[in-house]
């Protein structure tokens, strides 16, 4: 078997090793998806750039190698709350009193960076009687709920970077932060820096795992804001070359989620952790993604042109980047009729790309879908519990 080209023009922004595997290319996608489009025109004509991904064979990481930082807009205009659902509300709960019992995070002080709408935040000061600092671009303070916590959390409207470099806790959790930047080593070694001094802080990490989607050829997993990917070998493999002693790795919320938990260390870690010697698993997955994506993407195309030759009304549920990176990727129009979304920040908007109108479930009473393209399968059992709710009972089709 003839081994992969290399691309030698690029570097890991991992390791720092130079020739990548390029193994997925897509054109013409936005640029952003979670940002609200007040128009459909607006939705339509929002900037639009280049995907290509590169695997890197030392590490395991893997880059768009065409992504240009300088075209997002991260600002209050982004809405990436998942705070709506049930059943990701439950996940979070037990995912912060897991923290809190295992690190002892109890009247302690928590920073986050890129903290969203502050869910995350809000819960551990709630749960631990913990302060709080959160720093990310897009908060919207009279978007907080007040609970008693808030009292004990302050804000920061801004991107994290070395100048918040004193800004420290007991605990500095990033979620769903760091496949957004693209210099991953550069910025894990800002969080390093900053806690040199504090050996006992523990940081928290989670981001998404891309080889479930190399592995279920989830192209609507990847989109441009989507940078950075890692595996749980290549994630450890970046904390340790940053100078961070690993006490936790594994996966989460239907393994969809890579998390890591370390604390700073003067030394090399010589013990693996479990699920970290991934990388021969991981370009055989590379191989299997770049094999079958072409027929994934055809045969996708072929079921709901099928809908479409029934007179089936199709609606998708989920509007953000997964279901924005599924509309465009595959250049769906009037083949979808709404996209539905439980978020009401999201309902009233449309979608960057292809335009569609973003709804209420409740708009499904009137419109009367024949299938629900659930972006999430994990959610399934939820959607299909809303849609009884309404005495509706669609074809419900995880994607």
């Amino acid at each position: 078997m003839t081994a992969p080209k290399l691309d030698f023009n690029f570097a890991c922004q991992a390791c720092g090793t130079a020739g990548l595997r390029m193994f997925y290319e897509v054109h013409n996608i936005p640029v952003h998806s979670v940002l609200l489009m007040d128009s459909r025109d607006e939705a339509q004509s929002y900037p639009k750039g280049n995907l290509k991904l590169g695997f890197c064979p030392h590490c395991g990481f893997i880059q768009n190698v065409l992504f240009d930082s300088k075209v997002h807009e991260y600002s209050t205009k982004c809405e990436e709350s998942q705070g709506f659902s049930p059943r990701f509300n439950a996940f979070l709960k037990d995912l912060t009193l897991r923290l809190i019992e295992t690190y002892n995070i109890r009247n302690k002080s928590v920073v986050e960076i890129g903290c969203g709408k502050g869910d995350f935040l809000e819960l551990i000061c709630a749960l631990g009687n913990n302060s709080g600092l959160g720093i990310d671009p897009g908060i919207i303070p009279e978007r907080q709920q007040h609970s008693e916590a808030w009292s004990r959390i302050r804000f920061i409207q801004d991107f994290y970077s070395e100048k918040y470099g004193d800004l420290t806790g007991e605990m500095i959790a990033c979620r769903h932060t760091l496949e957004h930047i693209q210099p991953v080593r550069d910025f894990v070694n800002i969080v390093r820096r900053a806690i040199d001094k504090h050996p006992e802080t523990v940081v928290f990490f989670e981001i998404p795992d891309i080889e479930r989607v190399l592995s279920e050829v989830a192209f609507w997993d990847i989109y441009y804001e989507h940078c950075s990917y890692f595996s749980l070998g290549s994630l450890a493999r970046l904390f340790r070359r940053c100078g961070f002693k690993l006490l936790n790795l594994q996966k989460d919320f239907g393994d969809q989620y890579l998390v890591v938990e370390a604390k700073p260390t003067k030394d090399p870690q010589t013990s693996v952790m479990p699920g970290e010697d991934d990388l021969a698993l991981l370009s055989a997955t590379v191989d299997r993604f770049e094999r079958e994506c072409t027929k994934t993407l055809a045969r996708w195309k072929t079921q709901i042109a099928g809908y479409k030759a029934q007179n089936q009304k199709v609606v998708i549920w989920g509007s953000s980047s997964k279901g924005v990176s599924f509309l465009t990727t595959l250049g769906l129009s009037d083949e979808v009729g709404y996209v539905v979304d439980i978020n009401p920040f999201r309902q009233g908007k449309f979608m960057p790309g292809t335009g569609h109108e973003i709804v209420p479930p409740a708009k499904m009473v009137e419109y009367k879908p024949d299938v629900v393209l659930a972006m999430n399968p994990i959610y399934c059992d939820e959607i299909a519990a809303d849609l009884h709710k309404l005495g509706l009972s669609p074809q419900i089709v995880p994607a």
